[in-house]
C-alpha cells in the first residue's frame, strides 16, 4: 500500500483531535518530563562516583540519594499523570468517530449497503476504531516524546563522552533501517489480517441470524468449513505478521546489548589509562540502558503507526461513500392540505453499474384513498418502485411526486412522515414491542402505539406477551410467528398516521392461516390512506380498487381486478401461476 494514502489518512484525524489536542500535548510533556527525570539520574550518578565517592566524602551523599528518590518518584508520578490525561480525549475521540460513522451509514443509499458485507462494516466501527484509540492513547504520544528522548539522551550521551554516544549512536542506527525496511511489509500484511477478520465476522453473523435455515438443511458442517478454512487463512496472516516481527524484535534486542558491550570495552580502557572517569562510565552505560526502551520501541511503534493507518484508511473507506440521497438546498413544504395523491410520471431507473434500465417510463396515478396492487413478473421491478417513493433511491429518469411536490423536492423527514413503507420481509429489533412500533414515528403514545396495534389486528397477541409492550421480542422477532411479525411491521407503518402506504408484498410469505389474520389487518390499514401495495396473490389483489400490470419495465395495463381478469389473458396468466386459489374469469 502506498504510503502517501497512508499519512493522509492518519492526518485526515485532525478535526477529530484538534477539540482535545490541549490535554493530548499536555499527555506528551508529562511523559517527555518523565524521561528528563530518568535522564538527569544518571548525571547524578556520576557527580556521586566522581564527587564524594572519589574524595570519600560521604556527608552530602544521603542528599544526593534523596535527589535520586525525587526525580525516581517524579519520574513515576508524570507517567501516571500522562495516562488520566490521555485516557479520556482518546476514548471520546473513539465514541465520536464510532457515532459519526454510524450517522454516515443510516445517510448511505441502499445500494452502499447491498454490495457491503455487515462484518466489514462492523470490523470497521468496531476493531479498526479501537486500534485507532490505542494509536492515539499511546502510539502517537511515544512516537514523538521517545524520539525527543533519543535525541536528548543522544546529546547527554556525547557530552558525558564523544566515544560512548558515538558507539551507542553506530549500534542504534541499523534498527531505523531495519524498520524502515518493515515497515512497509507489516503494513500490508496488517491491512490483509484487518480484511480477513472482516470477513470472518461477517460469516459469524451469518451463521447465527441464519441458524435455523442451516439446521434445517443440514448446512451447518458446509458452513463450519468455510469458517475454519478463513480461520486458519487469518491465523496464517497473524502468524506471518508475528514472523516479522520476531526477526525486527530480534535485532532490536541484540544491536543495543553489543552496544553496552562495546561501551564496556571501551570504557574500561578509558578508565585504566586515565582519560574518563567511573562516574563517566557508569553515568554513560546508564543512560545508553536507559535509551534501550525509546530505541527498542520505534519498529513496535512504527509497527502500531502502520495498523492504525490501515485502521483510519478502511474507516475512510465507509465515510468517503457519497451520500446520494440528501435534503434539496431548497426545499419544499408538503401542503397543508395534503391528500395523498401520487402520480409517477415516465420513471425510469437504473442501478448502478447495470447495462440496462429496469424500469423504462412507467406512468401511474394514485388517487387519494385508493389502494392500487401491483403486479407483475419475478424481476420486472415492483420492489424498486416501491422504493423510489420514499426514496430509499433515487429515479434516474422522470419523477414521482406526492401531491403535486416532486419527492426529490421534499426535505426527507417530511416525505417519509407523509410515505410509510412496510417490506415483504418484516424487519424487527431486538427491542420491547413499544419500541419496534414506534419506530415508525418517535415520540408517539402508548395510547398512539396501541391504536397502531389496534389497526394492524395486533393488539389482542400483544396483551397476551408476558409484559405486553413491555415485552422484548428478541432478535428480529424471531421468537413471534410469521403473522406477528408481519402485523407489527403494519403497525409500525400506520403508527404515524401517514399519508401514502407502500407494502412490498406482506402477504408473499404467510400460510393460509395467518394470511387470513393478517389480510383482516390489511382491510383495517388500507382503509382512508392512499396505497400501493405489491401483490403476487390473488387474495392482496382483490384487497385493492384498482390493479396496475407491470411489465418490461413499464405499466401495461391499469384497471380493476375483475375486468382484468376478463379482458387480459397477460394478466390470467400471472395470477394463474400463483399457487393460491382458483382464478375465476368474470363472466
Amino acid at each position: 500500500m502506498d504510503q502517501t494514502p497512508t499519512l493522509v489518512a492518519l492526518r485526515r484525524l485532525g478535526p477529530y483531535l484538534r477539540p482535545v489536542r490541549g490535554k493530548l500535548i499536555a499527555s506528551g510533556a508529562s511523559v517527555l518530563g518523565s524521561m528528563v527525570c530518568g535522564l538527569t539520574i544518571p548525571l547524578i550518578l556520576q557527580h556521586i562516583l566522581d564527587g564524594p565517592v572519589a574524595r570519600k566524602e560521604t556527608a552530602v551523599l544521603p542528599w544526593l540519594a534523596l535527589a535520586v528518590a525525587v526525580l525516581g518518584a517524579a519520574e513515576a508520578m508524570l507517567f501516571y499523570v500522562r495516562r488520566k490525561l490521555v485516557a479520556g480525549p482518546s476514548t471520546l475521540v473513539e465514541a465520536r468517530m464510532r457515532a459519526d460513522l454510524y450517522a454516515h451509514l443510516q445517510r448511505l443509499p441502499i445500494g452502499f449497503h447491498d454490495g457491503w458485507q455487515s462484518g466489514q462494516l462492523l470490523s470497521r466501527a468496531v476493531s479498526d476504531l479501537s486500534t485507532l484509540r490505542r494509536f492515539i492513547a499511546f502510539a502517537m504520544i511515544f512516537l514523538v516524546v521517545n524520539s525527543l528522548t533519543l535525541v536528548l539522551g543522544f546529546a547527554v550521551l556525547f557530552t558525558l563522552s564523544p566515544v560512548l554516544g558515538l558507539i551507542t549512536v553506530v549500534c542504534a542506527a541499523p534498527l531505523i533501517v531495519i524498520s524502515t525496511q518493515y515497515e512497509t511489509r507489516y503494513q500490508r500484511l496488517a491491512r490483509k489480517a484487518q480484511d480477513q477478520a472482516g470477513d470472518l465476522a461477517t460469516t459469524v453473523e451469518e451463521s447465527v441470524l441464519g441458524i435455523r435455515v442451516l439446521k434445517a438443511f443440514g448446512r451447518g458442517p458446509q458452513l463450519a468449513r468455510k469458517f475454519a478454512r478463513q480461520a486458519v487463512e487469518l491465523r496464517g496472516t497473524e502468524i506471518a505478521k508475528i514472523k516479522m516481527l520476531a526477526v525486527l524484535w530480534g535485532a532490536i534486542i541484540l544491536l543495543p546489548e553489543l552496544g553496552i558491550a562495546a561501551q564496556l570495552l571501551f570504557g574500561t580502557l578509558g578508565v585504566a589509562n586515565g582519560s574518563m572517569t567511573v562516574g563517566t562510565l557508569v553515568a554513560g552505560i546508564t543512560v545508553a540502558t536507559y535509551l534501550r526502551w525509546p530505541t527498542d520501541s520505534i519498529g513496535w511503534l512504527l509497527a502500531e503507526t502502520n495498523q492504525a493507518a490501515s485502521s483510519a484508511t478502511r474507516y475512510w473507506e465507509v465515510r468517503d461513500a457519497e451520500v446520494t440521497i440528501t435534503d434539496p438546498q431548497r426545499p419544499k413544504d408538503i401542503p397543508a392540505d395534503a391528500t395523498g395523491t401520487v402520480d409517477f410520471e415516465g420513471v425510469r431507473f437504473t442501478y448502478p453499474g447495470a447495462d440496462s434500465e429496469i424500469l423504462s417510463g412507467v406512468d401511474l396515478s394514485l388517487r387519494p384513498g385508493e389502494t392500487v396492487a401491483l403486479v407483475g413478473p419475478t424481476g420486472s421491478g415492483k420492489s424498486t418502485l416501491t422504493m423510489l417513493v420514499p426514496r430509499l433511491a433515487d429515479v434516474t429518469g422522470g419523477r414521482i411526486t406526492v401531491d403535486g411536490v416532486d419527492v426529490r423536492e421534499l426535505r426527507l423527514g417530511d416525505l417519509r412522515s407523509v410515505v410509510a413503507m412496510a417490506f415483504e420481509e418484516p424487519v424487527l429489533f431486538s427491542a420491547s414491542v413499544r419500541e419496534n412500533v414506534a419506530l415508525g414515528s418517535p415520540g408517539v403514545s402508548d395510547d398512539e402505539v396501541l391504536a397502531a396495534l389496534r389497526i394492524a389486528q395486533a393488539e389482542e397477541f400483544v396483551e397476551r406477551l408476558p409484559w405486553g409492550l413491555d415485552t422484548r421480542i428478541g432478535e428480529e422477532g424471531l421468537s413471534l410467528s410469521g403473522g406477528q411479525r408481519q402485523r407489527l411491521a403494519l403497525a409500525r407503518a400506520v403508527v404515524g398516521k401517514p399519508k401514502v402506504l407502500v407494502l412490498d408484498d406482506p402477504l408473499s410469505a404467510l400460510d393460509v392461516h395467518t394470511e387470513a389474520e393478517v389480510e383482516r389487518a390489511l382491510r383495517s390499514v388500507l382503509s382512508g390512506v392512499t396505497a400501493l401495495v405489491v401483490a403476487h396473490r390473488p387474495s392482496t389483489v382483490k384487497l385493492a380498487d384498482r390493479v396496475a400490470m407491470l411489465d418490461g419495465g413499464r405499466i401495461v395495463a391499469v384497471d380493476t381486478h375483475e375486468h382484468l381478469l376478463a379482458t387480459s389473458p397477460a394478466y390470467r396468466d400471472l395470477l394463474s401461476t400463483v399457487d393460491d386459489e382458483p382464478v375465476e374469469v368474470a363472466s
